[in-house]
């Protein structure tokens, strides 16, 4: 169930808003004149939210590539070009 507070919460309970946020790693969602008015969330789930979304977008994006009769390269051979230039520097 979502934790929708009033935009006054901001001001009086800021804090635990905060702790809120990072413990659950949900939002709160917050009203004004019992109308939504923002989501306030922690800057970790932030980041991870635009990370996917992102990751979303490049999936897209190759998806349609491969939609267009675009040739991908062999996933294991890719691997194994990566692993043998790994294994010479380390």
């Amino acid at each position: 169930m979502p934790a929708i507070r009033p935009i006054s919460d901001l001001r009086n309970n800021a804090n635990e808003i905060s702790e809120f946020c990072h413990r659950e790693r949900e939002p709160v969602f917050i009203t004004k004149n019992g109308t939504g008015d923002m989501v306030v969330m922690s800057i970790e789930q932030y980041e991870r939210q635009q990370a996917l979304i992102e990751l979303y977008g490049k999936l897209s994006e190759a998806e349609a590539e491969i939609a267009n009769g675009a040739s991908g390269e062999n996933f294991m051979e890719v691997a194994s070009k990566l692993r043998s230039n790994i294994r010479g520097k380390i």
